[in-house]
């Protein structure tokens, strides 16, 4: 595969800038940044024929996504006893899975598509933004998820009181809140930034340290200051998620029966099976050591952790989850029912 990555600029765009000295300098950058219009993304390859490859790769991801997702949110909102915390998250979950890989893959598609590597400034400020948004959101809901499971394994008797459906829903809320809130404060310090090292940004959808490698001002200390905050937050989740994982590994190792240890391992496992994912490809993507670092290693490590997971959840949670089979397939039954009660009834109708 031919990869390219060339820091070019957009032809229509002016981006010869005076060196920022003097009194007047931070009024000109602030000016300068001002006159982007656009970015330009990083291009997989110049290759037409691997463009469309990598267009119909990621049709057929997003496609996965979707009717994963799709299947598991139709079949929760639709089985009255899946109407459970556990699946109540589940559903919040395929919803921000569905939200996350619409925000990057289809404007990467079209870029493939039609040849080109341009976002406007409007639409790569809304990307970045929701992107965030979700991806904080989703990483909240799945240490909500890891308490949920730490209540039904370690406290039962106290599961109907402390995950009541009012409760569940303020927690869900509180995820969605805060993903909103963290999403809202780094993008509005981003792009207050003035930028005056070209618009080339050298990732295919935009992030945020690829915006800051574009800053030629000292205030990106702000916005490294809100990400040393993030991390301290996405570490205290993830302390509380293993801490959650110890207590109930070892409720269920005390579990006398089989029976009752495997029905107990078939709820926790999918959860940190997508917790694991989510968490080894995102650390791996920003803490990878330089010394192996490469473009086409970045590209690959970035559609693994921005594109892969939102497709695999729905495969992992069904694998092993009897009652959300069960419940999938009295939907498709009922379905198939539906569409052949149809077809019967327009066939008589004709005749």
């Amino acid at each position: 595969m031919a990869l390219v990555f060339p820091r070019e600029v957009s032809p229509n765009l002016s981006l010869s800038f005076p060196p920022c000295t003097g009194p007047h300098a931070h009024r000109q950058q602030m000016s300068n940044s001002s006159s982007i219009t656009q970015f330009l993304l990083l291009a997989f390859t110049d290759t037409r024929e691997l463009q469309l490859l990598h267009f119909w790769l990621f049709l057929g991801i997003y496609l996965a996504a979707l009717l994963g997702n799709g299947l598991i949110i139709t079949t929760i909102a639709w089985d009255q006893h899946l109407h459970t915390p556990m699946y109540f998250f589940l559903l919040n979950l395929s919803l921000l899975d569905l939200g996350s890989i619409s925000t990057i893959v289809p404007r990467s598609m079209a870029n493939s598509l039609w040849n080109t590597r341009v976002i406007s400034f409007q639409g790569c400020t809304a990307q970045l933004f929701l992107f965030i948004f979700l991806i904080t959101a989703e990483y909240c809901l799945l240490t909500i998820m890891s308490y949920d499971r730490y209540v039904a394994i370690c406290k039962p008797l106290h599961y109907g009181t402390l995950l009541g459906s009012r409760a569940c829903v303020h927690m869900a809320a509180a995820a969605w809140a805060t993903g909103f809130l963290t999403a809202l404060l780094h993008t509005a310090n981003t792009f207050s930034l003035p930028l005056c090292k070209g618009n080339a940004l050298d990732q295919f959808f935009c992030e945020i340290p690829q915006i800051l490698k574009l800053s030629c001002s000292h205030s990106y200390l702000r916005e490294a200051g809100l990400l040393v905050i993030s991390v301290c937050l996405a570490f205290g989740c993830f302390v509380f998620i293993v801490l959650s994982y110890v207590q109930i590994f070892r409720a269920v190792l005390r579990i006398p029966s089989e029976q009752g240890r495997h029905k107990a391992f078939s709820t926790c496992l999918p959860h940190l099976a997508v917790v694991s994912l989510f968490l080894c490809t995102g650390v791996f993507a920003d803490l990878k050591p330089s010394s192996i670092s490469s473009p086409s290693l970045d590209l690959v490590v970035s559609v693994l952790y921005s594109v892969v997971p939102p497709a695999v959840n729905p495969l992992i949670y069904s694998m092993r989850n009897q009652e959300l089979k069960d419940a999938l397939r009295k939907l498709m039954a009922g379905l198939f029912y539906e569409a052949h009660q149809m077809s019967v009834n327009l066939y008589e109708n004709k005749n």
